[in-house]
């Protein structure tokens, strides 16, 4: 029994597979060890083979247009992730680089081998179909929809009575009204309770020390609930900045591609006109020559 099988198990690639047909599957897998910076395949390469990541981590990316821009990250993979998983339904060239900063181990499964396992386990096949469609989907969103989104706006619609409740406390107990409302209560409490006839809790005030360290303790989660859904709010914030310059640099990136196979083409349509021309001026000579001679 190959020793990578728990590892395997956890890739949703294949975490629905019987044991039998993941045992083939992982027979058939080879090792591949990538030494720190890396490349494991390119853009544009025939793809041959799908990996598994066993150790440390891969970064796929687009690489740069030109000399004096960077790559653009896609993704970062860590162990138990997969990659390359479009090149076992056909060999067309890949779609990113992907490459290695610091080394990592990884298993390799070849196109000719999943073919292979797959004559005799159909139901590897359904599972990839499956995985494949998630991620495009994704793809799909991020490309043909807007990155941009009102974080606050769904984040609200989403609060429940009580999540409403320990805002508006916690945004309460930040106020001025709060403190000047705390002043004037324990005022109005200590004269009321220095008049002899009106005194219902004397000094030191026991009854209204009780009622303080009780609104204290009452305060305490619901400000807590307060600040930890705010962490939450400003952590979907981040995520959808992250995703709004990551298709912003991904459009660049395609735009600067463009750009760039633009001037091969003009430069080609140039050396084009510049032969035509050479031809024609040496035509026209050839012709100068001939009814000269006649």
């Amino acid at each position: 029994m190959s020793p990578h099988l728990p590892l395997l198990r956890r890739v949703p690639l294949f975490a629905e597979l019987p044991e039998e047909a993941l045992c083939g599957i992982a027979e058939r897998m080879s090792s591949r060890r990538l030494t720190a910076g890396e490349t494991l395949f390119s853009r544009g390469e025939p793809g041959s083979a799908l990996y598994v990541i066993v150790r440390g981590t891969v970064r796929v990316l687009l690489p740069p247009a030109n000399a004096s821009s960077k790559p653009v990250v896609l993704e970062q993979l860590e162990a138990g992730d997969f990659v390359g998983e479009m090149a076992l339904i056909d060999s067309a060239p890949r779609m990113a680089s992907v490459d290695s900063p610091g080394g990592a181990d990884l298993l390799e499964l070849t196109r000719d081998n999943f073919l292979r396992e797959l004559d005799g386990a159909p139901r590897v096949g359904i599972s990839m179909l499956a995985i494949m469609s998630k991620r495009l989907r994704i793809a799909a969103n991020l490309v043909g929809s807007t990155a941009s989104r009102d974080i606050n706006k769904e984040a609200d619609a989403a609060l429940t009575w009580s999540q409403r409740l320990a805002d508006r406390v916690a945004e309460w107990n930040g106020s001025w009204s709060f403190l000047i409302l705390l002043f004037l209560g324990t005022g109005i409490w200590a004269a009321i309770n220095a008049v002899p006839a009106l005194q219902f809790d004397p000094y030191p005030y026991q009854f209204f020390n009780f009622f303080l360290a009780f609104l204290v303790a009452v305060q305490g989660p619901l400000l807590m609930m307060s600040q930890n859904r705010q962490t939450r709010k400003e952590r979907l914030h981040a995520d959808a900045d992250y995703q709004v310059n990551l298709k912003n640099e991904t459009g660049i990136h395609r735009i600067l591609f463009e750009i760039a196979e633009l001037r091969d083409e003009l430069a080609s349509l140039r050396a084009e006109r510049a032969g035509l021309a050479l031809h024609a001026q040496k035509t026209d000579s050839t012709d100068s020559s001939e009814r000269a001679n006649v």
